[in-house]
């Protein structure tokens, strides 16, 4: 039965065909490419797993501003995720006090399953970029990159 994380847009990478240009115009064209996606689906097909993230220009800010893949272990990861997951979940819960706009859906992670690196490192950073975005604060971490 394959179990779904909800409520996040992760990025997708479109490589096409192009003709040999410089790097740095290869690279900008590829960076401003990722700010029309607003859909994208990281999946763990062994865990049978996989995270939506739907958010405009997240995929830029990946590209462009987080830290690179590897900075963080995974253990760090998971153990942020947990945090901003409860405290996510629990705004989900207050629409009264929190808007139903930014908080729309729980999500189901686990602390006790592996999800992966790819799906931690880009769930974090979603909570890092919604918290800089909207300037939210989920825990008693300041956000940062």
């Amino acid at each position: 039965m394959k179990k779904y994380l909800y409520g996040l847009l992760i990025p997708i990478f479109i490589m096409g065909c192009h003709s040999i240009k410089s790097g740095s115009t290869v690279n900008d064209e590829r960076l401003e490419a990722l700010k029309e996606i607003d859909t994208v689906t990281i999946a763990n097909e062994e865990a049978g797993y996989e995270i939506i993230i739907i958010e405009p220009g997240f995929n830029f800010w990946v590209a462009s501003t987080a830290k690179p893949r590897g900075y963080y272990s995974q253990s760090f990861l998971e153990n942020r995720n947990f945090q901003y997951v409860i405290e996510w979940n629990q705004r989900v819960l207050q629409p009264q006090r929190y808007s139903p706009n930014l908080y729309e859906l729980q999500i189901n992670y686990n602390q006790g399953i592996d999800y992966g690196y790819e799906v931690n490192y880009l769930l974090y950073n979603y909570f890092v970029y919604f918290q800089l975005t909207y300037k939210q604060r989920l825990g008693p971490y300041v956000p940062r990159i």
